[in-house]
């Protein structure tokens, strides 16, 4: 033999490639978030003209691609899949498939469910007055479902690699879809944490301390990487500046009266949360407490990110409510063509009925390191996921 023919111990073994189920729900993860984004600017923009929006179709092809990549992945393991496949997998009904891939068929068959649900909702009442009608908690209930499962089968992709293994970018894909699901809840909680108006408000920081420490914490827990907080914030913060800035590009025309506010483009997402600074303080405590105290840590973990996250998001609202905001970079002082344009634009909404008082901020301590407790329980079962 030659020396080039002569395998050498030291040669790094192959890296698994992606499988492209997986990146389809990656895909389908990514395409719902986008729609939903995209369909609050046309809600605000020019108003429900017809349900065969762009916005819509971006939706629900998230639900159509996990529903059959998914589905298709049961099948195969159900009727073709080799042993470690089978054994990679959760029985349901008779047919075996990875926990993930279940959680993808359920959530796009909630979604298909809530197409002609919304439709009907619309020609029976008319505009949402809320977020969450009936048809949209469906579909968000649908949407959180594809996305976790595409987490699952990432991370379970990721625990059943062996760490002598040259690490396949599994942990950047988990933080990015942990990423997405911060951009759900800040979604779902647009009227109490959307806007910059409200971040003097003790309620501003009572539901940040309940929603953001649990996902940050139970992705920093779970995905093999160096800085999994910060990388899923910085997912979370780059998803929202792509759509503030495209959306600012599109030319839009309202068409439901009535029209206070006559804009000529699509109205963008309010500026997202500076979620990278108190996430990486997150990632900082972890590495230094380390696992196997996990009580401390929650401890630790939750008063660290209200610390930073009040400080850093009390005076950077203050700047998103002064002209050097009103931009094409910070896309601030954009309102719906419903809106009536007033001074209240440039105040802080509530800051005198809801003040943030010491006792406000004790209150939000208290569930912030619950919420970073409960984010480690699940951060832990996350990381054991195999199948």
């Amino acid at each position: 033999m030659t020396a080039a023919a002569i395998p050498s111990e030291r040669a790094t073994p192959r890296v698994a490639i992606l499988p492209w189920y997986v990146a389809a729900t990656l895909v389908a993860a990514t395409s719902a978030k986008v729609g939903i984004i995209w369909d609050i600017s046309w809600h605000r923009s020019i108003g429900r003209d017809t349900f065969w929006t762009p916005a819509h179709m971006a939706i629900y092809l998230g639900g159509v691609l996990a529903g059959l990549s998914c589905g298709w992945l049961a099948l195969r393991t159900t009727f073709a899949g080799p042993a470690q496949a089978r054994a990679a997998s959760v029985r349901f009904w008779g047919f075996r498939a990875p926990l993930g891939a279940w959680l993808g068929v359920w959530g796009a068959l909630a979604m298909i469910t809530s197409a002609p649900f919304d439709n009907w909702w619309h020609n029976a009442y008319g505009l949402d007055v809320k977020v969450l009608s009936p048809p949209h908690v469906i579909l968000a209930l649908g949407i959180w479902a594809i996305q976790l499962g595409s987490l699952f089968l990432v991370l379970a992709l990721q625990n059943r690699t062996s760490d002598e293994q040259r690490p396949p970018p599994y942990g950047v894909l988990a933080a990015y879809l942990v990423g997405i699901l911060l951009q759900n809840a800040t979604t779902l909680t647009i009227e109490q944490l959307g806007f910059a108006n409200v971040a003097h408000s003790a309620l501003y920081y009572k539901i940040a301390a309940c929603a953001l420490p649990l996902l940050l914490v139970a992705g920093a827990r779970a995905a093999r990487l160096r800085w999994p907080a910060t990388t899923a914030a910085a997912a979370y913060m780059l998803i929202s500046l792509v759509m503030i800035w495209i959306l600012q590009l599109a030319p839009a025309t309202p068409k439901l009266a009535p029209v206070f506010n006559p804009v000529t483009h699509m109205v963008p997402p309010p500026f997202p949360l500076l979620l990278v600074v108190p996430a990486l303080a997150i990632d900082l405590v972890m590495r230094r407490v380390g696992p196997g105290r996990d009580w401390l840590l929650s401890l630790l973990v939750g008063l660290a990110f209200l610390l930073v996250f009040f400080v850093t998001q009390w005076f950077f609202t203050e700047f998103l409510l002064t002209p050097h905001a009103r931009n094409f970079i910070f896309g601030a002082d954009q309102w719906d063509y419903s809106s009536r344009l007033g001074p209240w634009r440039y105040r802080f909404w509530r800051a005198d009925t809801d003040p943030v008082t010491p006792r406000a901020l004790a209150l939000a301590a208290l569930l912030a390191v619950a919420s970073a407790r409960i984010g480690l329980w699940w951060g832990n079962w996350m990381a054991r996921i195999r199948r």
